[in-house]
């Protein structure tokens, strides 16, 4: 017998015959004699209908009530799902995140879990029930719902699987696994069987929509087990594990790009120590993430056509943030004595990932050629040892996909 964490995205509670499929899927499990914890998100498109919603009322809302708002989407999934098990002939209990409780800090729509009391989960599963929990939502320290941030049931689920000691955290998709890239651009994608937590970590804040950031986080540092797989097949999906030396054999794991990054350029500020600690200080306070960062000497831009002693600085920072951030990077840019700031939202930002770039050289130099021969220019570069990302205009984005695809072999049955 095992624990089974299994978490349903929007897609696969998106319809009551849908969610009758989840409850069946869980029946299933335990009828194997497993204990099985469900997660579940709201149904598709509710979250951004009750995010409207909002938005009619006022420009701005305020980002406590948006969570009370956002988090009904969860807690009406939960209920169905659990009423659909017992429909089922079954028994389970529908659990909030304060019920559980998942224990958050106070960023509000976007927070993230410090604790997770699981004796609620455990004395249900403990009577042959199935628990149903409310993923993307917890309680903060002074009792107000926060949510974790789209794809947030993800962490949810691993979170819960890691607290609980789960034997494995299976994420069901409308999709049937980890692809090399996404299918929708290039027809050529193939699925994934295993990947390393680590590449797995930079698919995912590289742009690739499968699993969210933080759940990989958290798998990652907790050793989970985790299996990404279709709601609507019965096919073996994608292991996301440790790394191995078959991993380590394969030089580029796949593709991924991000079409939700806008580029901020703050010329002609003072080059001297503490200013760039004070720019991005400032972007922190407001909780704002900023990804590539580039200093340079700043183009001549004085009052006398003179930029010496100045230096340009450009970032990127997500789309979605970039209406929030613009009054106070203004702000501060101005407290600097920058000379201006330009916002360019027509970037892409475009990865290769691979656990044998570690021991493969010129793996960036033949991405810089592939995108070369096709006319693609780079605009930034960022590396770590496992991936390389090229910033460039939005309208390549699917050649440059499709041409690293191509051209790193990735097409290819493994």
């Amino acid at each position: 017998m095992a624990l089974i964490v299994q978490k349903f995205g929007g897609t696969s509670v998106g319809s009551i015959d849908r969610i009758r499929n989840v409850a069946r899927r869980a029946l299933a499990t335990a009828a194997q004699g497993h204990e099985v914890v469900v997660i579940v998100s709201a149904m598709s498109g509710e979250t951004n209908r009750l995010l409207k919603l909002a938005h009619e009322v006022t420009q701005i809302p305020d980002a406590r009530e948006m969570d009370v708002i956002a988090a009904t989407g969860e807690q009406v999934s939960a209920a169905l799902c659990a009423m659909a098990i017992q429909a089922e002939g079954g028994k389970a209990r529908s659990l909030l995140g304060h019920q559980v409780k998942i224990l958050t800090d106070g960023a509000f729509t976007k927070a993230r879990i410090k604790a997770i009391e699981g004796s609620k989960i455990f004395s249900t599963v403990k009577k042959g029930a199935i628990a149903v929990v409310a993923g993307f939502q917890g309680v903060d320290e002074n009792g107000d719902i926060t949510t974790l941030g789209r794809g947030g049931s993800d962490t949810t689920a691993v979170a819960v699987a890691a607290a609980i000691g789960a034997d494995a955290c299976e994420i069901f998709t409308d999709v049937d696994g980890v692809y090399t890239t996404d299918p929708n651009v290039c027809p050529s994608a193939r699925k994934i069987s295993k990947i390393s937590y680590e590449e797995m970590l930079e698919l995912a804040s590289l742009g690739a929509k499968v699993l969210q950031i933080r759940s990989v986080e958290i798998a990652m540092k907790y050793g989970v087990p985790v299996h990404v797989r279709s709601s609507f097949s019965d096919a073996e999906g994608t292991w996301v594990t440790k790394e191995d030396q078959s991993l380590e054999d394969v030089v580029v794991t796949g593709v991924a790009y991000d079409k939700n990054e806008a580029r901020v350029v703050v010329t002609g500020v003072e080059d001297k120590p503490g200013i760039v600690a004070e720019l991005f200080g400032a972007i922190a306070e407001k909780n704002v993430s900023v990804d590539m960062i580039i200093q340079s000497p700043a183009i001549a831009s004085g009052p006398n056509g003179a930029g010496e002693g100045r230096t340009d600085v450009a970032f990127t920072v997500l789309k979605t943030d970039l209406a929030r951030a613009k009054p106070f990077i203004d702000e501060v840019a101005r407290s600097l004595e920058a000379t201006s700031v330009r916002y360019d939202e027509g970037i892409a930002k475009v990865s290769i990932v691979g656990l044998g770039m570690r021991s493969h050289a010129g793996v960036a130099a033949k991405m810089f050629r592939i995108l070369a021969k096709e006319g693609i220019n780079i605009s930034a570069i960022s590396t770590s040892e496992i991936k390389v990302s090229c910033l460039v205009a939005d309208k390549y984005t699917e050649l440059a996909v499709r041409a690293l695809h191509d051209g790193f072999g990735l097409s290819d049955a493994v």
